[in-house]
């Protein structure tokens, strides 16, 4: 693995961390923030990994994911697509789709679990 590739991985599981202390902290918009921010890294480290090129600078992980040619399971691509749209949402000022009051840390915790499992799957696979 290049130093490049390990700093990627690296960054994914920081952010990582950072999801879990912001759970805890109850500050559930940047747990799905750091979410994305993981998979987004985990996804350029293998990128690279795969092509020995950086990866594009675009935040759109189902299109991240294509690039990094992985063969992936639905529910994989779908967590995708949802933490892609809350990136995206999270940019600008207005609604966003995080639930309101004691839903919120249980669909947090969903959405932070499916990451681990995720970016663990990605990293897995680093050469």
């Amino acid at each position: 693995m290049t130093e490049t590739i390990r700093e990627w991985a690296n960054r994914a599981e920081y952010d990582l961390e950072s999801a879990r202390t912001m759970l805890v902290g109850g500050r559930y918009f940047y747990v799905v923030f750091c979410c994305q921010q993981a998979v987004e890294k985990a996804l350029k480290a293998v990128i690279i990994s795969k092509t020995g090129q950086l990866a594009p600078r675009i935040h759109n992980l189902p299109r991240l994911a294509e690039l990094a040619g992985l063969p992936m399971e639905a529910s994989r691509l779908e967590l995708m697509a949802r933490l892609s749209a809350f990136y995206f949402q999270s940019r600008y000022p207005g609604k966003t789709e995080l639930p309101e009051g004691p839903a919120a840390e249980m669909h947090v915790q969903a959405l932070l679990n499916q990451t681990e499992e995720t970016v663990k799957w990605l990293l897995s696979t680093l050469i």
